[in-house]
């Protein structure tokens, strides 16, 4: 009974020794009314001090590239055009968008009109744009997207192309800098149908003192540099000239380009396609039947243009 007794006084000694011991660690730390916690806000501030620190030891130096692409009912196209350009852009780390410039209204395709609106639309966000087919993508990966600083670069030149083979030709795949683009005026606007657009554009540069550049050490050729996916059959192309059209589009427009086009965006869309974000414009061109009555053609029209031309020849 008393060594029970002796270890119980034991027991409350080593309980009371304890308690002594945590009072006195307690009362040796320092009272502060301020908690030294980290504040959230500060945090994150940190945090973007520390990305921007980042972004400022690594800048991306390169310019950024607006693919303009001219559409009207080629949806299968670009859902092929869209997920191989990203691949083919990435692999050359070149900033782009694919902007496609859908023609909303009722007349006949105006490509040219088409990529001065899409210019106009996007000149202030980026420093060079592409002026695309949709039907035309790049196979070979030295075919380089570089920033065009001396002068237009035509990608698509005609040792290359699959169909257009005159020394002349800048149709397919042709990268400006915006203030060359700005300089020519753009594109002439009397281009209803399909064709010549880029004839003119090509007198347009040369009269500008601009040089053409092309690609160099390319060593595919027309069949296996870039496919082409167009199929004539399923895509008939509207060659048909009416009114006075034949003669006026093979002269130098001088008096049309972007500080004369008439449009209006009738809404901007967003899509993905297969993880590709793409910017779609609907735009609506304006006509001016007084200077170009071909922007609607019809059959009959077409007929009798026909006969006159006979007729006079």
């Amino acid at each position: 009974m008393i060594v029970h007794k002796s270890m119980y006084i034991r027991f409350l000694a080593i309980i009371a020794l304890a308690a002594i011991g945590i009072i006195l660690m307690i009362s040796s730390l320092p009272i502060s009314d301020t908690c030294k916690c980290e504040n959230p806000v500060d945090r994150d501030v940190q945090h973007e001090k520390f990305h921007s620190s980042f972004k400022e030891l690594h800048p991306s130096d390169k310019q950024k590239l607006a693919i303009l692409v001219p559409f009207r009912d080629r949806f299968d196209e670009l859902l092929r055009f869209a997920p191989h350009m990203s691949a083919f852009l990435n692999r050359q780390l070149v900033p782009f968008h694919i902007f496609v410039l859908n023609q909303n209204d009722r007349y006949r395709f105006n490509r040219a009109s088409l990529i001065n609106a899409g210019f106009l639309l996007v000149k202030d966000h980026y420093e060079y744009i592409a002026m695309h087919d949709v039907d035309l993508l790049p196979l070979n990966n030295n075919l380089k997207y570089e920033y065009p600083a001396e002068g237009p670069l035509h990608i698509s030149g005609p040792e290359f192309h699959p169909k257009y083979h005159y020394a002349t030709f800048i149709g397919g795949i042709l990268l400006l800098k915006v203030e060359h683009y700005q300089m020519l005026n753009g594109m002439s606007n009397r281009y209803w149908g399909w064709g010549l657009e880029d004839d003119e554009f090509y007198v347009r540069i040369k009269e500008a003192g601009l040089e053409v550049f092309r690609p160099r050490n390319i060593t595919t050729g027309s069949e296996n540099t870039f496919l082409h996916v167009h199929d004539r059959l399923h895509r008939r192309r509207d060659t048909a000239k009416c009114f006075n059209q034949r003669e006026v589009t093979r002269r130098r427009d001088r008096d049309t380009g972007l500080n004369t086009l008439r449009y209006s965006l009738d809404s901007r869309r967003e899509l993905t396609i297969d993880g590709v974000a793409v910017t779609v414009f609907n735009i609506n061109l304006e006509c001016d039947k007084s200077q170009t009555p071909w922007c609607e053609c019809d059959s009959k029209v077409e007929a009798k243009s026909r006969l006159d031309s006979k007729t006079k020849t």
